[in-house]
């Protein structure tokens, strides 16, 4: 199977870290094609963020490479550009914010999210509520930390889960921000929830949605 993931950031280092976690949880045989927005912003930290990188994102979405993907998944925990894409592509779309929670849903009967800074945290519960998941979802909440300074900060996003973990009680806790996706080993321990992965988690819906054989129809396309 051939997976496309699109960064709708700028930064390349992460989108190798995607394809990296995306490798190890495929199946053997696998083509993971990594594709960074080099016209977005260095992060998404917000809903200006995603509007200033929606124009590359789908036009990355539309370029050759992509178009060569069974199913594309959208680097970002926001899921930016997910409504447009599923609207005029006949491939499956998966988000990283959409796979991680409803991974949680499977992992435990309520789930927490830890994101980054505090502009996430509105566009995340939005999606929350949209998914139908806000019953059993016990908040957002930042870590206060800016995206591009998570490798450096480790100990300080330790603390955040613990906190996190303490004040809900959840069996689960999404990491919601695909560059928190190469920490989730070194982040996990023993005395806390289950952490999920959203890379881990997007990745391996495509991967089981296309062993389904499901091909979506594009919204636009249906209407009448």
């Amino acid at each position: 199977m051939r997976i496309a993931i699109l960064n709708p950031n700028s930064t390349d280092a992460m989108t190798q870290d995607m394809a990296d976690i995306a490798r190890t949880a495929l199946p053997a045989g696998s083509t993971v094609i990594a594709l960074t927005n080099a016209a977005g912003p260095p992060a998404i930290q917000g809903e200006a963020d995603a509007i200033a990188c929606l124009p590359g994102l789908l036009a990355l979405a539309r370029g050759p490479m992509a178009t060569e993907a069974e199913a594309i998944v959208i680097g970002c925990f926001d899921d930016t550009g997910l409504a447009e894409m599923r609207a005029t592509l006949r491939r499956p779309v998966v988000g990283l914010g959409e796979a991680g929670m409803i991974a949680a849903t499977l992992a435990a009967p309520r789930f927490a999210v830890l994101t980054t800074t505090e502009g996430s945290v509105p566009v995340i519960a939005a999606n929350i509520e949209a998914m139908g998941l806000g019953p059993r979802c016990d908040g957002v909440r930042a870590a206060g930390i800016p995206v591009l300074e998570l490798q450096d900060r480790v100990p300080d996003l330790r603390s955040a889960l613990a906190a996190l973990a303490a004040d809900t009680g959840s069996g689960a806790i999404v990491l919601g921000c695909a560059g928190m996706g190469r920490l989730a080993g070194e982040l996990a321990r023993p005395d806390l929830p289950v952490l999920i992965d959203p890379v881990r988690a997007s990745v391996s819906l495509a991967a089981a949605v296309l062993r389904a054989g499901i091909r979506p129809e594009p919204e636009a396309m249906a209407r009448p």
